[in-house]
């Protein structure tokens, strides 16, 4: 049986590895103010960020689909591991080595299955690196050479080599304590008739790694005649290694597509090489698989999906690459950022390129896109024969829709325009008309404009309605309520500052937060102790005090939603709240009390409807205390 990580090692894990590097990771972050972070949200697609990032508390929250927790929580959630696993990645960063509680540590039994394949390939990427300076490597090193890469440009990439023989690497991973399951399952070997053999044989090796740098996969280049396997043999799919959510060269191009606001797509693993020795340093690759949307998912998470980002594909010229483009194009609105396409010269891709003409030829390919719809366009367009009515007319029926997709209104009637002069048809307005009706449609009835083509609008039909979204986690709450939104700022600033609100804060009852969820936080608080005894492990306390994962996930959106205040909250303020949730809470129990009174006979009450009165009028005073003195009165 696995061993318990100990208590102490997992709360020292949580504190050395800061929330916002680790998520930063994965997505661009940019300043929210008051300390916070944003970006879009890895756990659900969105046009602008609702994920916030809170580096002082340790904690992230997502106000569009309520997603929340520490740093441990989001790489349990993103990369979908286990607690155990989780804490045994951020220790290997951290340089934590953790201790086993129940029986003591045996990494090949207790560390998680995730965390051993990960491990088998960081050891196999290393064992071929080894493997490329042997002698029977002369022929990959050739390889190399002869387009362009020397030993420098090898060992940036990681590139390796896999012995001819049969189990090299399965008999070195077997040395290093992994049992035959794990190759088996690892994809670096596979079943033989005496036993697992190694999966790549004599071929050169790029390891593929994830967004976080970690090695998932391998893509393997043959290089002998005499070797049957195809040209290029990848990783098999496995528990870390999916083709279709991984990019060749993600791990040392995010930074530079976070910053340049630009990617650039290519076809291979030595085009992304030569892309980077040209200076070219936001080249990405699919590995053995079209672009689709995994990647696409991966890119508008660094590209923050703002108008100004780009995203270039190169593709050789010939037939395939064309075909290629076009089906890229299909995948276009699907980004906020503009796309783009570079056709290489001459059949060329970008590594031939750089070894015929130099890096400035390559870093020149990408300055000289075109627009990916205007491709898109003349691709099309060639298809008909525009010296006849009916092919003109074909023609515009399946590039109008095209055109009305553009995003940007100015160069969508620009390029219906040329679309016109392209086509040879002498009415332009009509032309531009039609696009400007067709893009009318897809905004109304929340389609493609390719789809509103094929089914306009009746007159007087009413508009789709759109799908009904998800229903939001979490408690219902009337958030337009003054008495609500006043709560909830109090909430947020006993949680992210209670030095601001201690000790008057906890002498508030849990019936002063007339919102039940608010209610079931103030007594969270409580039970960590109350904000006079808030210290480094507060918030820990309060979400771990919290009775569900609903009300958990609400600490944490309290813990990290902004005040409502541009400057840096202060006394003053935190009175201002202190204030209005005892005022409102006061006003409550006297209009309570003014409808026992109405309910009561002066002349029959006695003593109860006299204690009413005498409450009223204490209730009353104290209002008015609170009105006119503000916190000096609490």
């Amino acid at each position: 049986m696995a061993g318990r990580i100990n208590d102490d090692d997992v709360r020292a894990v949580r504190d050395a590895v800061p929330i916002d590097a680790v998520v930063s990771e994965y997505l661009q972050l940019r300043n929210a103010g008051g300390g916070n972070l944003k970006g879009l949200c890895p756990f659900h697609d969105e046009k602008s960020p609702s994920f916030h990032v809170s580096p002082s508390k340790g904690l992230y929250h997502c106000f569009g689909c309520q997603e929340g927790g520490d740093t441990v929580d989001f790489i349990m959630k993103v990369d979908h591991l286990s607690f155990a696993e989780t804490i045994e990645r951020l220790a290997s960063q951290a340089g934590i080595t953790l201790r086993y509680e129940e029986g003591g540590y045996a990494p090949g039994r207790q560390q998680g299955e995730r965390t051993r394949l990960v491990e088998a390939h960081k050891v196999a990427a290393q064992f071929y690196i080894d493997q490329l300076d042997s002698p029977e490597a002369e022929i990959g090193r050739k390889f190399l050479a002869e387009r362009g890469f020397d030993q420098a440009a090898a060992q940036h990439f990681g590139v390796g080599y896999s012995p001819a023989g049969w189990d090299h690497l399965t008999r070195f991973l077997r040395g290093r304590g992994f049992t035959d399951k794990e190759l088996i399952l690892s994809g670096l070997s596979q079943d033989g008739r005496r036993g697992p053999i190694d999966r790549f044989r004599g071929r050169l090796m790029w390891p593929i790694r994830d967004i976080a740098g970690e090695v998932v996969g391998f893509g393997a280049r043959k290089l002998r005649d005499d070797d049957n396997g195809p040209k290029y043999l990848n990783t098999p799919e496995t528990p870390i290694y999916r083709k279709s959510h991984v990019l060749y060269g993600i791990d040392l191009a995010k930074k530079e597509i976070a910053k340049g606001n630009r990617a650039v797509v290519v076809e291979g693993y030595t085009d992304v090489m030569a892309c980077h020795l040209a200076g070219v340093r936001s080249a990405i690759a699919t590995c053995g698989t079209s672009f689709g949307e995994g990647h696409i998912k991966i890119l508008r998470r660094l590209l923050m999906d703002n108008s100004g980002s780009e995203v270039v594909f190169t593709f050789d010229g010939d037939a395939a690459g064309q075909k290629a483009a076009l089906r890229a194009f299909e995948d276009d609105q699907k980004f906020a950022a503009e796309t783009s396409i570079a056709i290489t010269p001459g059949g060329m891709d970008p590594c031939e390129l750089r070894l015929a003409k130099g890096d400035e030829a390559v870093a020149d390919l990408v300055e000289s896109r075109t627009p990916l719809f205007e491709f898109a366009l003349r691709q099309l367009v060639a298809r008909h024969n525009l010296a006849t009515p009916v092919g003109r007319a074909a023609a515009l029926d399946e590039a109008a829709p095209i055109v009305a997709n553009i995003k940007n209104s100015s160069i969508q009637h620009e390029t219906a325009v040329q679309l016109a002069g392209l086509l040879g048809i002498l009415d332009t307005q009509f032309v531009v008309r039609r696009v400007s009706q067709l893009a009318r449609w897809a905004r109304e009835r929340g389609r493609d404009p390719r789809e509103a083509q094929s089914r306009p609008q009746r007159r007087g039909a009413e508009p789709a309605q759109p799908a009904a979204s998800e229903t939001p986690r979490g408690p219902a709450l009337n958030l337009r309520s003054p008495a609500h939104r006043v709560e909830r700022e109090l909430l947020k600033l006993a949680l992210q500052r209670p030095d601001l609100v201690a000790p008057t804060f906890d002498a508030y009852g849990t019936d002063e937060f007339t919102a039940p969820p608010y209610a079931v936080v103030r007594r969270c608080i409580e039970d960590a102790g109350g904000t006079a005894a808030a210290d480094a492990g507060f918030l820990t306390r309060v979400r771990e005090a919290a009775p569900d994962d609903t009300v958990r996930s609400m600490v944490t959106e309290l813990a990290v939603e902004p005040l409502h205040t541009r400057r840096d909250p202060d006394e003053l303020y935190a009175g201002v709240q202190l204030v209005a949730v005892r005022l409102a809470a006061v006003r409550q129990r006297c209009a309570e009390i003014h409808g026992a009174l109405q309910r009561h006979d002066p002349r029959t009450g006695g003593e109860q409807y006299t204690a009413l009165q005498q409450e009223l009028w204490v209730l009353e005073q104290y209002a008015q205390s609170l009105r006119e003195r503000g916190a000096a009165a609490l």
